[in-house]
């Protein structure tokens, strides 16, 4: 039995991802698999990934993992991170390429003329760095993560879904924007988990628990 499948399509350090889940959930069968026959196994599935939109669409579909991914999205307890959540939305204006289209909704670039703190001075895109994530509605998987906690990210689109009730968390940069969604049995973030230490192995155990339920 697999009890995590974390999905290979060539995009992204996956061994980061799954050594942190290693270390949250000892006992556990945890495979970085391009196998769709390991993904329809496991009871679980991590979707992560860094990269362009376009290129992770082209190797997602060059392997065949584009329809084991959705039927995992519909059914089983699913984590998506960075890329591996902008891919879940209809579109994005990177490459102006198609997603998923599991999530209603939208993936756009940081403005450039938006992109000045307080002070006036200039931000750099991508957003690299530790930010702080402020949680808008209760979940399980934010159990023992006290809201305002600081994640890391690098990234430089952001997700905008068209529905906000599947907003679970924002961060600011220097505007609001959208740093993590639930949906049933869909958790997924713009930030990375696996680099955030205390807080991000913290959201990691509480997956390995997760039942899919809010």
């Amino acid at each position: 039995m697999i009890d995590i499948a974390v999905v290979d399509y060539g995009m992204g350090n996956l061994r980061s991802v799954s050594k942190a889940l290693e270390h949250v959930a000892p006992g556990r069968r945890i495979v970085v698999t391009s196998d769709p026959h390991e993904i329809d196994a496991a009871e679980r599935v991590v979707f992560p990934g860094q990269g362009a939109m376009p290129d992770c669409m082209r190797e997602l579909d060059s392997r065949g993992l584009r329809q084991p991914v959705i039927k995992a999205a519909a059914g089983k307890p699913f984590l998506g991170i960075c890329i591996g959540l902008q891919l879940l939305f209809e579109h994005s204006e990177e490459g102006d390429a198609a997603g998923l289209g599991i999530l209603p909704g939208k993936v756009v670039r940081f403005e450039k003329s938006a992109m000045r703190d307080a002070t006036g001075h200039k931000l750099k895109v991508p957003h690299m760095g530790w930010n702080q994530v402020y949680q808008t509605r209760a979940h399980p998987m934010w159990q023992n993560i006290a809201d305002g906690e600081r994640f890391y990210y690098v990234h430089s689109y952001y997700v905008v879904p068209q529905h906000p009730d599947i907003v679970a968390a924002y961060s600011e940069y220097p505007e609001r924007f959208t740093s993590a969604v639930a949906k049933d049995n869909i958790f997924a973030v713009q930030f990375h988990p696996e680099k955030s230490q205390h807080a991000g192995l913290q959201l990691l155990s509480n997956f390995v628990h997760w039942n899919g339920r809010a």
